[in-house]
């Protein structure tokens, strides 16, 4: 048997066991039952051992938790298994998911580790890191995130004995729907899972469904052990714990505000600041009003934006400068380390790092993993979990970081007559200028990387629109790109490319951050009405009004909302029956819908205390798209005035002199 992988998914009910294997390039599935009605335990067995003996693996969400241990569980017992009936055997096997589910449920370790486990198994759950309490997403939300068309629960209670061919089937139907929306989410991974499986045979460490703050960590340990001679083991067990942190200890010498009285008080705030190692999250927090730029403080960065929409002018112009690398640069630069580390061996290491990653072309992957090592090191100082714990090396970045930051935003705009800021995030800034200052501009810019030694990159917008910090967007100038260029970019960004009357090709390239970043938008950020954030682009990128993009578009997943109940919170609908009764109806726990002239009412619930509150309020109606069969467009009977409201809010929020109101075209 030819080497081959399958995408996989098991189901564990009280006396029916399932598992559904589809072929990772083709169409080929492969089912198997284990129960009183069929009995497959001896082809699934042959089938595991050609996965072991041929090397395949399986591609599972949240397989290394879940089923591959209940595949493990198979396999090792399979002599036992094989004596019983398929009825007896499927309650032995629900009897340890229940305790498998039990362990998770309580953050214990699986029972088997991944490199214990007989099967290779790629978590596309770990992989995308979906595991963190950030970015937690279950595999119905990312069913929504695809636009795939059955993000259905399953038909029938895991509790619930199978006694009917029908019942089995419609179990089976869900599995396979599981499998197939897992293979589609699997195509869109195929280049991480690559990177990963070659980064787990170059390393010899298994990283097939690692996340990347675990790359990073990883390999920076085997680099680290190679270099200070010191074992993984023992390097995993060190860390610097610390009773507390004296700011004004650890903040550079140079960090000055020139006289601006304002930013002086700041900077004593900082300095009179003592933080608990114990209690990072909420450190400190600090809120400067400047310029009419409000700048908030935190732990995680500097962040603050002006609300508008700014355009450059003949007179005006606007500027955008980045730290390169920020983060990693400061601790390079100072020669920062964790203190249990040997500090010449650490920033060696780490600057080799940076150095190497300077002379590897893009798209070679070291570049990518080098990257994203540099960039962990903030957060893996500050995480207990991790052997590069110590938090004042953690807050001596962030820290400095926003000073410094600082430093350069006032000498910008103390010294810059008719200077307008317009945002500070992390690592850069930007700012309205007039022209015939950008010299002082840039001066003052070579200044600031003369004393910090970091390096400043620097950009040209022709327009900004930031409705807040996190969601904004933000249109480069004008670029002449060749015809070739021209040609290539049109299938990656076609909306950015243009002709001018002399014949000449150009681009102007556009950066979406927040709810504006609809085409990469990560997997588990929600997509509700995209729509929205669609029409809010095209209308200050292009100038097409509101009313005239929503007639062109006609993608209806483009248009729904997407909800999740939690904890004791569920999801009811409202609705008038043929007979003009009130009735009620219970439903799944992720929701995806569209606001439509008619349908019913989505009501959250609270099933301990009883609160309700509406999903969408007002008198807006909802039709459920949880299954979405390639009907009709013009079906849905879309309430456009909804998605024009929200549309208007937003536009109106920024200027409301740029439009007027049409709802009568819907």
């Amino acid at each position: 048997m030819a080497q081959t992988h399958w995408v996989m998914d098991v189901e564990t009910l009280s006396n029916v066991f399932l598992a559904v294997f589809e072929h990772y390039k083709e169409s080929e599935v492969k089912v198997f039952t284990v129960g009183p009605l069929r009995n497959d335990l001896p082809k699934l067995l042959k089938f595991l051992d050609d996965n072991v003996k041929n090397n395949e693996w399986h591609i599972s969400f949240n397989g290394l938790a879940f089923d591959s241990q209940i595949i493990q569980f198979i396999l090792i017992n399979r002599k036992k298994l094989l004596t019983l009936s398929g009825e007896a055997c499927a309650r032995i096997i629900y009897n340890e998911a229940q305790v498998t589910i039990e362990n998770s449920n309580q953050n214990k370790f699986p029972k088997w580790s991944e490199k214990d486990l007989l099967i290779k198994q790629i978590d596309l759950f770990k992989l995308n890191h979906w595991d963190n309490p950030n970015k937690l997403s279950s595999l119905k939300s990312i069913q929504c995130a695809i636009d795939w068309y059955n993000v259905l629960d399953m038909p029938i209670p895991h509790t619930k004995n199978i006694e009917s061919i029908g019942e089995l089937q419609e179990v089976a139907k869900y599995c396979r729907n599981d499998v197939s929306s897992t293979k589609a989410i699997y195509n869109r991974c195929r280049e991480n899972v690559a990177l990963r499986v070659k980064l787990s045979n170059d390393y010899q460490i298994p990283l097939y469904s690692a996340s990347e703050p675990k790359i990073s960590r990883e390999i920076f340990l085997h680099f680290l052990s190679k270099e200070t001679h010191i074992s993984k083991y023992e390097l995993r067990q060190q860390r610097t714990f610390r009773k507390d942190i004296k700011v004004k200890d650890i903040i550079l010498p140079y960090v000055n505000f020139s006289g601006n009285l304002y930013f002086e008080n700041l900077l004593k705030q900082f300095q009179n600041l003592i933080i608990d190692p114990n209690c990072t999250k909420d450190s400190f927090k600090y809120e400067v009003n400047y310029k009419g730029l409000t700048s908030v403080y935190g732990l995680g960065g500097i962040h603050g934006a002006r609300k508008g929409v700014f355009t450059a002018s003949d007179e005006m112009c606007i500027l955008t400068v980045d730290v390169k690398s920020y983060y990693p640069n400061l601790a390079i630069r100072n020669k920062w380390s964790p203190a249990h580390l040997p500090s010449e061996h650490f920033c060696k290491l780490y600057e080799w790092f940076y150095d190497e990653r300077v002379k590897i072309p893009k798209k070679d992957i070291r570049n990518y993993v080098y990257k994203i090592i540099l960039n962990s090191t903030f957060g893996m100082s500050i995480d207990k979990n991790s052997f590069l714990y110590d938090s004042l090396l953690g807050m001596r970045i962030t820290i400095n970081g926003q000073l410094l930051l600082t430093m350069l935003y006032v000498n910008l705009v103390d010294n810059i007559p008719g200077a307008v800021p317009l945002m500070q995030n992390t690592d850069g800034l930007e700012m309205m200028i007039p022209i015939k200052y950008k010299d002082s501009f840039l001066s003052i810019c070579k200044q600031w990387e003369k004393t910090t030694q970091l390096e400043l990159e620097h950009d040209e917008y022709q327009k900004m629109i930031t409705p807040d910090v996190n969601n904004y967007i933000a249109i480069y100038m004008d670029k002449e790109v060749t015809r070739d260029e021209w040609l290539k970019y049109q299938n990656e960004s076609p909306e950015n490319l243009y002709k001018r009357k002399d014949g000449k090709f150009y681009m102007a390239k556009t950066k979406c951050k927040g709810r504006f970043e609809f085409k990469d938008r990560a997997l588990h950020k929600n997509k509700s009405y995209t729509v929205v954030s669609k029409a809010l682009y095209d209308f200050f990128v292009h100038g097409i009004k509101p009313e005239e993009y929503l007639k062109t578009n006609r993608n209806i997943f483009d248009y729904c909302g997407y909800v999740k109940a939690k904890g004791q919170w569920a999801f009811k609908s409202m609705f008038m029956d043929l007979d003009r009764e009130a009735k009620e109806e219970l439903l799944q726990k992720t929701l995806r819908y569209i606001v439509s002239k008619k349908g019913c009412k989505i009501i959250k619930y609270n099933k301990l205390d009883g609160r309700t509150q509406q999903v969408e309020a007002g008198t807006w109606m909802q039709t459920l798209l949880n299954l979405y069969q390639n009907e009709d467009f013009d079906s849905f009977d879309i309430d456009y005035r909804y998605y024009l409201s929200n549309i208007h809010r937003e536009i109106n929020s920024l200027d409301s002199n740029l439009l007027v109101t049409q709802y009568s075209l819907f």
